[in-house]
């Protein structure tokens, strides 16, 4: 399945390389509302949320009322999850939420999936250098994306792998990484970082692991047609 993704900041749609210099930045919200339309999920992502600085609120409302969504960026607690999820997200994110002093919080992971349910939970993998990357991908820990599956697998219905080292840049994901988290567990696996071209999504297809696509779709580089490479039975998305 290939996901497209919308990045918020500062009130418009933008990319970004590798988390850092803004690349492109949009305003026309209607059209690509149109054009992810057909897609039986959008990953949409409030970044100035994860980095602490202010939050897209009205525009994350806006976009999970049109499209199914699985929204993420700073949701660090029960409350606001649930907020997302009343207001109509598919699926919460959580990514710099589940570390805690340089360790993986194990006791609220076991939280967010009593109060939720574990068929609401994504949990992002964000790696840069082969370890695992917090707080707007800011900080660095040294837990590594494989000790984060296996530490977190019981509490989650997806994990979200963000190769940041090559985000944006649309030269390709690596696919060893990608591999070692799919050995690691029989959950949903979704993959981000510079893919570019319907091969890459069809390897990653064959290996069982979901696509997440920004930059290529926001320049035209990826060919969708008619079809948006999409599987409505691959995940439940339901309210």
């Amino acid at each position: 399945m290939l996901i497209p993704s919308i990045d918020l900041m500062d009130g418009k749609i933008v990319q970004l390389v590798q988390g850092e210099k803004k690349a492109l930045e949009f305003d026309n919200f209607e059209e690509w509302i149109a054009r992810f339309a057909n897609f039986p999920l959008v990953q949409l992502i409030d970044l100035d949320a994860a980095i602490g600085s202010s939050s897209n609120a009205r525009l994350i409302e806006m976009f999970v009322n049109r499209l199914p969504c699985q929204v993420g960026g700073g949701i660090r607690s029960v409350e606001v999850a649930r907020q997302m999820l009343e207001a109509g997200a598919r699926r919460v994110i959580l990514g710099s939420s589940l570390i805690r002093d340089g360790q993986i919080n194990l006791a609220f992971a076991q939280q967010m999936a009593n109060e939720l349910g574990p068929e609401k939970l994504v949990f992002a993998i964000d790696a840069r250098g082969g370890k695992i990357a917090i707080r707007g991908w800011r900080e660095i820990t040294t837990i590594t994306p494989v000790e984060m599956v296996r530490a977190l697998d019981g509490f989650c219905a997806a994990f979200l792998y963000t190769h940041i080292d090559t985000e944006g840049l649309m030269a390709g994901l690596p696919l060893a990484p990608v591999r070692e988290l799919r050995a690691a567990t029989l959950k949903q696996i979704i993959a981000a970082g510079g893919i570019s071209t319907r091969e890459e999504i069809d390897q990653l297809h064959r290996m069982g692991v979901d696509a997440v696509v920004g930059m290529a779709l926001y320049l035209g580089r990826l060919d969708l047609g008619n079809s948006p490479l999409a599987a409505p039975d691959k995940i439940p998305v339901s309210k």
